[in-house]
């Protein structure tokens, strides 16, 4: 072995016992040293009375100083993790109430919408109940006015008619008046014997009411309102002798005969009389 090798031997132990590799405990007690914490401070006097005893393993009591800064940490990030749950928890919370919440106002909302449509639909058909109803009631009631109008106007038209009816069979049921001078002259000429007196009385008889009224029925004086054959005055007073005295030749020769007898006792007078004052 040469001189250089002698020289640096110690050298090279020196070395290697400056970098040989630190044992656990050697190690752990470098590393709290490092540290400076108190809890690491007890794993290295734990460790320094561990070496010095010469125990091969550092113990129970090492190991657990050893382990308290890990369990430290565990504890600290378990403390973490439940302060973090807590607030996931009371932010779920506080999600769940704002949500609850928001439900509810709109549950509420939406009842108090659904009151409002149901108030306003609730008006709405009663409006349109009461304008229904008034319709209907106008209709009847113009319905009615129609159907009294109709009948009043049908009962009219029925007055009417049965009115015009009954004219109509009055004037077909009254009997006509007839002109028929030659049957006046007969019938009077026939009758002059009921009254006392003799067929030459016709003459004066047929002279007087051919001067009165040409021996018509219908004849009529526009002056005096004299009516008839006999020109009665009233016309009405030839009624004594019948009711058809408008129309009857025979009634009003009846009543103007006794009208001449009560008078002037004869044809032959009244026609005196007549020629002396143009009446009789």
């Amino acid at each position: 072995m040469s001189e250089f090798n002698d020289q640096t031997r110690p050298s090279a132990r020196h070395r290697d016992e400056h970098n040989a590799p630190l044992t656990k405990s050697q190690a752990v007690l470098k590393n709290a040293a490092r540290q400076g914490k108190s809890g690491h401070r007890m794993s290295v006097v734990a460790g320094v009375v561990a070496a010095a005893l010469g125990v091969a393993s550092l113990g129970t009591a090492a190991n657990a100083a050893l382990t308290l800064p890990e369990v430290s940490r565990v504890a600290e990030t378990q403390a973490n993790a439940q302060v973090s749950n807590n607030k996931s928890a009371e932010i779920s919370a506080s999600l769940d109430a704002a949500a609850a919440k928001g439900a509810a106002d709109r549950a509420a909302a939406d009842k108090v919408a659904a009151e409002k449509a149901a108030v306003e639909k609730a008006a709405a058909d009663q409006a349109a109940a009461e304008k229904a109803a008034a319709e209907k009631a106008a209709a009847d009631q113009a319905a009615a006015e129609k159907a009294a109008a109709d009948a009043a106007a049908k009962q009219a038209a029925d007055a009417a008619a049965a009115a015009a009816a009954a004219e109509a069979a009055a004037a077909a049921a009254a009997p006509k008046a007839v002109d028929d001078p030659a049957a006046a002259k007969a019938y009077a000429a026939s009758i002059l014997g009921n009254y006392g007196w003799s067929a030459s009385e016709m003459t004066a008889l047929n002279t007087l009411w051919e001067k009165e009224s040409n021996w018509k029925t219908t004849a009529t004086n526009a002056s005096s309102g004299a009516y008839g054959i006999v020109q009665s005055l009233p016309a009405s007073k030839m009624a004594t002798a019948g009711a058809d005295w408008q129309t009857n030749y025979q009634t009003q020769i009846k009543w103007g005969l006794n009208y001449i007898k009560e008078r002037y006792g004869s044809p032959s007078a009244a026609l005196g009389f007549h020629l002396a004052n143009n009446w009789y």
